[in-house]
């Protein structure tokens, strides 16, 4: 793996040197834009509004537009000086609880791997935070931004998870949300239907099936055939659903399956 930042955490007086990894990697499909009529790969330039010609990396920089037309450059040197301290520290301000911190704040997920000279430090914070069950809250700056953190004990090491603005959270307000009266006995079934359908989370169970999908209908079109597509369900429009009718369908269908 390769480091994507390294600094320290801080916490008191305590100071422990890391480097930050991705925590996750993604699956997806790298798909290339081709011109339609003869598979001619496209390419995306960098252009000069002024002249049109083509700017290569190294001859681009950051610029702030302060008035109309006129712009202040930023070196990477500016975007550290701004503060210094947090482009190389991830400072634990507090610790809370965990449950306190709703799913909707977390974004991504970082490994954290101590130096040489912070190993005890880091074992020492990694079994504090174990015994008390708190975690830790934090800020940085990563790619010349200031980020909240999340310091936790995960299996063996820690993590840090980086976390969402209160402000970065959209309104609920626009939503159409439901108002419908719920009775009792269909509480009560679609209670009976979640118990039924309750089991021991296992990440590993679960895989990106629209990614094999997809994997297979290329092998297939590579090799000249065509996949049949399956047939859609077609909706009937206008015609309530009698929730109750439903429920009892499923339960009945998860015995048989039981069975």
């Amino acid at each position: 793996m390769h480091a994507i930042w390294s600094g320290a955490i801080s916490f008191g007086l305590v100071n422990i040197p890391i480097k930050l990894y991705s925590g996750t990697q993604s699956h997806t499909l790298d798909f290339d834009l081709l011109r339609r009529k003869d598979l001619c790969p496209i390419r995306f330039a960098r252009v000069c509004k002024a002249d049109g010609k083509e700017v290569p990396w190294e001859d681009i920089v950051r610029g702030y537009e302060y008035s109309d037309g006129d712009y202040v450059v930023l070196e990477k040197e500016d975007f550290e000086k701004a503060n210094v301290e947090k482009t190389h520290t991830i400072e634990i301000t507090s610790f809370v609880h965990e449950e306190e911190i709703d799913s909707i704040y977390y974004d991504k997920p970082y490994y954290l791997e101590p130096q040489k000279s912070g190993l005890k430090a880091y074992a020492l914070l990694r079994e504090a935070l174990k015994e008390t069950g708190m975690v830790g809250i934090g800020s940085f700056v990563m790619r010349n931004r200031e980020h909240i953190a999340v310091i936790k004990p995960y299996e063996n090491l820690i993590i840090l998870n980086q976390l969402r603005y209160a402000d970065e959270i959209r309104e609920q307000r626009e939503l159409k949300l439901p108002k419908e009266k719920i009775t009792e006995q269909e509480l009560k079934m679609a209670e009976k239907l979640i118990k039924q359908l309750t089991t021991k989370f296992d990440p590993k169970k679960y895989e990106d099936t629209y990614i094999n999908d997809l994997k297979k209908i290329i092998e297939a079109k590579a090799e000249g055939k065509e996949l049949k597509r399956p047939r859609a369900i077609p909706e009937e429009k206008g015609k309530v659903t009698d929730i109750m009718s439903l429920l009892k369908k499923s339960l009945q269908e998860k015995k048989k399956k039981a069975a």
